[in-house]
Formats: C-alpha cells, sequence, structure tokens
C-alpha cells in the first residue's frame, strides 16, 4: 500500500516577506488544526501510527488568491484540509490536507513548487 503523505502549501507572499520563524508557526497552526479536525479519520489514524516516519511535503502558493483558489477546489472535491488564516490580520497564510495517499491528490497540488 502506498504511503501516506501530508501537504502543506505556503502563502508565497507571506513567505517572502514574514520572518521564517513566523511562517513555521503558521504552517504548524494548520497541521495541527487539520489533525484535530480529522482525529477520527481511518487515514489521519494509520499516518501517527507511526510517528517516527510521518512524510510531509511543503510546497509554495505564488499568493493568497492562488492559495485560497486552492482551497475552494479542495472544497468542491471534498479533499479534507485546513486554511489557515491569520487573526486579526486576516490573511489566509497556509494550506495543510490532512494525510492522503500521493495518487488521490497529487492532481491537486501538482502546479506547486517546493518550499525553499
Amino acid at each position: 500500500m502506498a504511503r501516506l503523505v501530508q501537504y502543506v502549501v505556503v502563502n508565497g507572499e507571506i513567505a517572502k516577506t514574514w520572518p521564517k520563524g513566523a511562517v513555521i508557526a503558521q504552517c504548524c497552526h494548520a497541521v495541527s488544526a487539520v489533525a484535530h479536525l480529522y482525529a477520527g479519520d481511518p487515514a489521519t489514524v494509520e499516518y501517527f501510527e507511526d510517528l517516527d516516519n510521518m512524510h510531509k511535503v511543503v510546497l509554495v502558493a505564488p499568493d493568497a488568491e492562488k492559495l485560497i483558489s486552492l482551497a475552494e477546489v479542495l472544497r468542491q472535491n471534498e479533499i479534507k484540509h485546513k486554511l489557515w488564516i491569520e487573526q486579526p490580520e486576516n490573511v489566509p497564510t497556509c494550506i495543510a490536507l490532512r494525510p492522503y495517499r500521493k495518487k488521490d491528490v497529487k492532481q491537486y497540488v501538482k502546479k506547486f513548487k517546493f518550499f525553499s
């Protein structure tokens, strides 16, 4: 069976202007939230059964508009995720998908580059 992977997509605008620690914190918020929201989902349970071998891929969207657009596509296709919007700034910072098999979500994330 294919390995589960968790994708995180960062807003590229904040990646360029915010301190790295702040960007990492946003990713942590989104990953924590999606883990909580879908804690009972069989794929999430399976993903956390082997904590030492979790696999995450962090990608970057060019801007907030593309991030919001991705969230809408994921919603329309019933891909479980969390769009993190930092408050009080009301800035969409990142999306974390719950763990999926790569083949099930690659069509949604393949256009985004690796975060560096």
